[in-house]
């Protein structure tokens, strides 16, 4: 299943054919971009530890070790998000036939925005060995479909320090009418309140304490109550030549968040008709689902590199780690469709199904000769769809079911003494029940 996902999204000429046509310096010699992509991808599924060690068990790769990590180091950031977007409109129609669940939003498509910061990079390069700090080899703006499960966009930008707002120019290029964005308060500006509703489309975007810092037009009223507090409605108006009336839409917290914070305030131009307010804050707290994307990235695919301590490099390892999610996802939400999981009270886990493809798909790509996959391309999208829902019904989906676990209590630990918090122990005379000195 994750071969015919690769071969219809990242077809080896489609890769050459967006590299030629989004490059700028860069240009094709002896190894073609394909070929990078394909390593970086196998360090991506964890087949390969690093890219050097894909690179040193690949036989069919004719370049020095040097010409391919040159390759990597240059790569371009739009290169990179055109990969992505690429691979994404070509899975589109593959997932939409499979996916059983209604819209989050009638009448919507929604669009969940968030920035996402690679970690600390290894200080391989020279020039950072003499900084104390954590050197942070770039950041991404991150488009996610959840109702599809799929990453439709990545801005990648080399500047880790940049503000995220600044940032938005491209992708508010790509805001298509009946699109719904939802976005946390980094993003909470009037420009890009502006641009989104210029393009038809709707957002509900958390609001900045001091931006945009709309006018008030009325009282605040309580509407309703949510799972998380009392829900108030008011309407504002964000001021200008052409001024922006809009719903502000006020959360009374029944327990404050992590920062302290007591109340949330969100600014939707969502009509109330289609959304109430208590909707509105309750798909709002859908957001998050992009966290949990990003934990898998994580934790389980290889998105962050860090002996790639140039820029451009980490970029691509990113890029390619979420082209990676996307052939996952596309698995996953066939094996969703082909089994009765909700009678069974069981999800599917994107973790599980990484971990198969680490256990047999390298061996399979040994055993099985490349002429043996010759004649058996799927030829559309729908041929696709149709294949791996066939393929899925093979799948026992109780060796890939999540095991979630009851949150954990929070126990407040209190002061103890530096002596007392650095004391070792013995597991075992603990487990016995002897007395520790």
């Amino acid at each position: 299943m994750v071969r015919r996902t690769l071969e219809h999204a990242l077809s080896s000429q489609w890769i050459d054919e967006v590299f030629e046509a989004n490059r700028e310096q860069q240009y094709t010699r002896e190894l073609l971009f394909s070929s990078v992509v394909d390593l970086m991808g196998v360090v991506a599924l964890g087949l390969r530890p690093s890219l050097h060690a894909a690179a040193q068990s690949d036989p069919d790769l004719t370049v020095s070790l040097a010409a391919l990590y040159d390759k990597v180091n240059h790569t371009e950031p739009q290169v990179v998000r055109a990969l992505v977007q690429g691979s994404a409109e070509r899975l589109l129609p593959v997932v939409r036939p499979m996916k059983k669940q209604g819209p989050w939003a009638a009448g919507y498509q929604v669009r969940v925005l968030d920035g996402n910061h690679l970690p600390a990079s290894e200080k391989r390069l020279k020039p950072l060995r003499e900084f104390r700090g954590a050197a942070l080899p770039g950041q991404s703006l991150v488009v996610y479909a959840p109702e599809l499960s799929l990453v439709v966009d990545v801005l990648p930008a080399e500047d880790a320090h940049a503000q995220e707002r600044a940032l938005m120019g491209p992708v508010l290029e790509r805001v298509r009418e009946g699109e719904l964005w939802l976005a946390d308060r980094n993003f909470s500006t009037s420009r890009i309140l502006r641009a989104v509703h210029e393009k038809r489309a709707a957002f509900i975007i958390r609001e900045h304490g001091v931006s945009p810092n709309p006018t008030a037009l009325g009282e605040r009223r309580e509407v309703g109550r949510g799972p998380t507090g009392r829900v108030y409605e008011q309407a504002v108006r964000v001021e200008g030549e052409e001024p922006l009336e809009l719903r502000r839409i006020e959360v009374e917290l029944e327990e404050p968040t992590e920062d302290g914070e007591t109340a949330i305030r969100l600014l939707t131009n969502v009509p109330e008709e289609k959304l109430s307010a208590v909707e509105v804050a309750q798909l709002y707290r859908k957001r998050w689902t992009i966290e949990g994307m990003f934990g898998e990235l994580e934790a389980v695919l290889e998105s962050e590199v860090r002996s790639l301590g140039r820029p451009r490099a980490a970029l691509l390892a990113f890029g390619v780690a979420v082209l990676a999610y996307n052939v996952l996802s596309v698995v996953k939400t066939a094996v969703e469709a082909s089994h009765d999981l909700e009678a069974a009270n069981m999800q599917v886990s994107t973790y599980y199904i990484a971990a198969e493809v680490k256990f047999a798909y390298g061996g399979m790509m040994m055993v099985v000769e490349p002429e043996d996959w010759s004649g058996q391309e799927v030829r559309s999208a729908e041929q696709l769809s149709e294949l791996l829902l066939e393929l899925a019904k093979k799948v026992k989906p109780s060796t890939l079911c999540k095991h979630p676990r009851a949150a954990k209590k929070k126990v407040k630990k209190g002061y103890v003494p530096g002596e007392v918090a650095r004391k070792h122990v013995a597991t075992a005379r603990v487990l016995k029940g002897e007395k520790i000195s």
